[in-house]
């Protein structure tokens, strides 16, 4: 596999651990420190642990907005090298019967660091009450 080909895999575990709500899958997708900007607002995590501490929080806001799932409408590697991918992505956070309610864009920048590619930060058009912030 390629470096846009490993990320985008990455990115798809990492998905799938989102919607099983599964932490330590999602973990193992990322590198920290780890940095989201949602808006016009940078969040970061140091550790692991520091990223953890909120889980259980947006769950409880993710289910409280009727959330199911999130689906991948789309992704895209637009820049490659060998240690850094840019992933455009377009996602859907969706209730049980499949309505959409909340459509984005983002950005992930994965690294492979250790020769382990992680996402490394994220810039999101998420506007759902449902964010995770440090």
């Amino acid at each position: 596999m390629n470096s846009a080909e490993e990320t985008k895999a990455a990115f798809q575990r990492w998905l799938d651990g989102f919607n099983a709500r599964d932490s330590d899958a999602m973990i193992a997708e990322m590198h920290f420190p780890h940095l989201r900007l949602a808006r016009t607002k940078f969040d970061s995590w140091d550790t692991s642990a520091d990223w953890l501490s909120g889980h259980d929080a947006l769950t409880e806001k993710l289910l409280a907005e009727d959330w199911d799932h999130t689906d991948l409408i789309s992704m895209e590697a637009v820049q490659v090298s060998d240690d850094k991918v840019h992933l455009v992505l377009r996602q859907s956070r969706r209730k049980k019967d499949g309505t959409e309610y909340s459509g984005f864009d983002t950005l992930w920048v994965f690294t492979k660091e250790s020769g382990r590619w992680g996402a490394k930060l994220r810039s999101s058009f998420l506007t759902a009450n449902a964010q995770l912030y440090s």
